[in-house]
């Protein structure tokens, strides 16, 4: 028993230094992991649309933390200016930061989106990420819903972003380097009621940039689709309905979403990480993907229930 007793103390007191070792080297590795991430950002030329409120802003001041060149993007000059100086004001000498460019645009005026890509190109000379945030929600029933309305979340959701991304790309080529990243949504992935044109702006952006992925993989540019679930941003008080006109209610979904620092945090993970695609939702939107793919059969009825309680509670 002595014997055995004294096993277990000559075992312990090697398990111990044994264990602390394993764990210092895991917490070493995943720090020099983590450093060699954020070295992709440090100093990278990195666009953001859609900066000046929202996500985008909370992107903004994420990726300049992280040291990078920001060009911020937008239509309004004044919240951008704002957001340069807040920027501008934090800087210290722990890293290194660049007071951002701000280039100013209305992505649904497609026809002006290679002019201002070549101002955003004009003043580095290139970019190395390309984030495409900008963008708008919908609410309405797609039988009291114009097709102007159609086309303009398409613009701002699909052609805008898709529009940026062939002007730069052919830089991005040409250097063999570069990261395109497009934040879409769940509902890019599945299609809820009520949400038509966006759920199909969405769907557009993910088939267009799978595709994209495929065909410049070869030229060693990233690819990365981010798409979010809910997300406490103003996104729905600003959603078009089906005549055109504001939503104007804050969703309680919506109110109950992620932070919006903390999804820019998983974005620039993602970007750093270089991840292709990437899902950022709780366990039931989750689970709608996965019964949308491999059990649509039961997908679809929950769906129309949805669609019938919504009804009813308009109703009342």
């Amino acid at each position: 028993m002595q014997y055995k007793g004294t096993l277990v103390q000559i075992t312990s007191s090697n398990l111990l230094p044994l264990v602390l070792g394993g764990v210092g080297l895991i917490i070493f590795y995943r720090l020099l992991h983590w450093m060699k991430e954020r070295a992709y950002i440090q100093d990278a030329v990195v666009v953001i649309t859609g900066a000046s409120s929202g996500l985008g802003k909370d992107c903004a001041r994420v990726f300049h933390a992280a040291g990078a060149k920001l060009v911020l993007c937008g239509r309004d000059r004044q919240k951008l200016g704002e957001l340069t100086q807040e920027l501008t004001g934090k800087a210290n000498g722990k890293k290194k930061t660049y007071t951002p460019h701000v280039v100013i645009f209305d992505l649904t005026d497609v026809d002006t989106v290679s002019s201002s890509a070549e101002e955003i190109l004009n003043y580095y000379g290139y970019v190395d990420v390309l984030i495409n945030n900008a963008g708008i929600s919908y609410r309405g029933n797609i039988l009291e819903t114009t097709v102007s309305v159609d086309k303009e979340v398409m613009n701002v959701n699909y052609f805008g972003p898709i529009a940026l991304t062939k002007a730069i790309l052919p830089s991005m080529v040409q250097r063999r380097r570069g990261h395109i990243a497009v934040i879409s949504s769940v509902q890019g992935k599945i299609a809820i009621p009520f949400r038509s044109a966006y759920a199909a702006s969405k769907h557009a952006c993910q088939a267009f940039f799978d595709c994209l992925r495929a065909e410049v993989e070869q030229y060693q540019v990233q690819v990365s689709v981010i798409s979010p679930g809910y997300i406490q941003t103003s996104i729905s008080l600003n959603a078009v309905t089906g005549n055109g006109s504001k939503y104007g209610v804050m969703d309680k979904n919506t109110a109950e979403g992620y932070k919006p620092h903390v999804v820019a945090e998983a974005i620039l993970t993602a970007v750093c990480r270089k991840k292709k695609d990437v899902v950022m939702a709780g366990f039931l939107p989750t689970i709608a993907i996965y019964l949308r793919t491999l059990v649509p059969s039961l997908f679809f009825p929950i769906m129309a229930a949805r669609a019938k309680k919504e009804c009813k509670m308009k109703d009342n």
